[in-house]
């Protein structure tokens, strides 16, 4: 991994953020059962996405990739019945498939590289062997599954992880019965949940909402269809952190009408004291002076790094709440902003499940690690906006996980961003 070195500059001008991730892999997956030919643009290789076309092609998916075009053939996927699935360092990837590889009745062995074999998968462990489906596992990964999935009840927790739901919304329309998903424990991140519902109902299944969860009928099929990502709300936040702290940033691609949850941010630096206004497609943040706030992150996990920076330079106290699944992520993102703001001389704490942050004028740049954690590298690049020093930042390559092209846009919107060798 090498090391990045981002000196004092604001950043200005107009960005394009990635497709969004969340709504391309829910895309793939769709497609690749759907019994013919769909097409999904744009996609940007990310390894995440990678990790999801490629598990769809060892599933029996025909998935070819020209420029940001995904061509995807769904007529022979679950033809292969017995498969290593590699789900790199993807927790959606590994957490919508399982569930979707045992409706197809595939005999699936999956692995995971980085944390991943660590993050929790005990809501299926528990809930998928009453339901048809044997599961081999130590507790993480490797995990083993055999056995053909029964329609039925599926009581579950809201509260680990909505990945889980997921997974079982695009798995349940193929079975025969009907089956019903019970929350034990409130849902958190909704917003991804109704995405999912929203790509699947695209894609031609339908869902209908409960009072505690949701019904699904079974005996349904997934339609082939063209689809159009969506930019993502969730790398717009480093943007919108960099524009709050220091000079005009316009995104273009970027839908209002999205259920990512992330949109939410808009409302979030508003309350920093960001002026934040949509034109013409474009949204357009621009700095204002902030005051701390209080922030509940349930529903807007993966905007806590960046929110964060912005909370350290924001004049008063902000409280950010409700996080503490951020704890078992790509690392514990709580320790580690914590860790790499002090280094840079905020005044910032940790709690049980969240951050308490007192705003400073400046940071003083320094030497941060990067914890092979996207969100954690992006973050801290773009505190560099309000350093009096550069910032040296390790394990630049992890933002391949998400935005291969971050720096490029970094830079080219004003950014110094130089790539030190070993």
């Amino acid at each position: 991994m090498h090391k990045v070195k981002v000196s004092p500059r604001k950043l200005s001008g107009t960005v394009s953020v990635p497709p969004s991730k969340s709504a391309a892999h829910r895309a793939i997956i769709c497609a690749s059962l759907a019994k013919g030919i769909s097409i999904i643009k744009p996609i940007d290789l990310s390894n995440d996405i990678t990790a999801t076309i490629d598990c769809m092609r060892k599933l029996g998916a025909d998935i070819t990739l020209e420029g940001s075009v995904l061509t995807v053939d769904g007529r022979r996927t679950f033809e292969n019945k017995t498969t290593e699935l590699d789900c790199g360092e993807s927790g959606s990837t590994l957490r919508f498939l399982i569930p979707v590889a045992a409706a197809g009745g595939v005999s699936a062995r999956f692995i995971g590289h980085g944390k991943l074999p660590e993050r929790p998968i005990g809501v299926y462990t528990d809930c998928l062997p009453p339901k048809g489906v044997r599961c081999i596992t130590q507790g993480g990964l490797p995990l083993e599954i055999s056995g053909s999935l029964k329609s039925g009840v599926y009581g579950i927790p809201g509260d680990i992880s909505s990945q889980f739901i997921t997974g079982l919304l695009l798995a349940l329309p193929l079975l025969d019965g009907d089956s019903e998903i019970k929350l034990t424990a409130p849902a958190q991140s909704v917003g991804y949940i109704d995405m999912t519902i929203n790509t699947m109902k695209d894609f031609g299944i339908n869902v209908a909402a409960t009072e505690n969860g949701w019904k699904i009928c079974g005996g349904q099929e997934y339609r082939a269809r063209d689809f159009t990502v969506e930019g993502d709300w969730s790398q717009a936040a480093f943007f919108m952190t960099a524009a709050s702290l220091g000079e005009e940033i316009v995104i273009d691609n970027l839908s209002t009408a999205s259920a990512q949850g992330d949109k939410e941010c808009v409302k979030i630096y508003q309350r920093f004291g960001a002026d934040i206004a949509e034109r013409d497609g474009n949204i357009i943040i621009k700095p204002g002076k902030l005051q701390g706030i209080e922030i509940d992150a349930t529903d807007i996990p993966d905007a806590v790094p960046a929110l964060s920076i912005a909370a350290a330079l924001a004049e008063g106290r902000t409280i950010i709440k409700g996080a503490a699944r951020l704890r078992i992520k790509e690392c514990d993102r709580l320790a580690a902003m914590t860790d790499g703001l002090t280094r840079l001389g905020a005044k910032i704490r940790e709690t049980e499940d969240g951050l308490i942050i007192d705003g400073v004028k400046t940071l003083s740049g320094g030497s941060i690690e990067g914890y092979n954690d996207h969100r954690i590298v992006m973050s801290f690049a773009v505190a560099a906006v309000r350093c009096e020093g550069e910032i040296i930042i390790s394990d630049m390559e992890s933002v391949n996980k998400s935005y291969p092209s971050f720096f490029e846009d970094y830079v080219k919107l004003g950014g110094k961003a130089d790539v030190i060798m070993g």
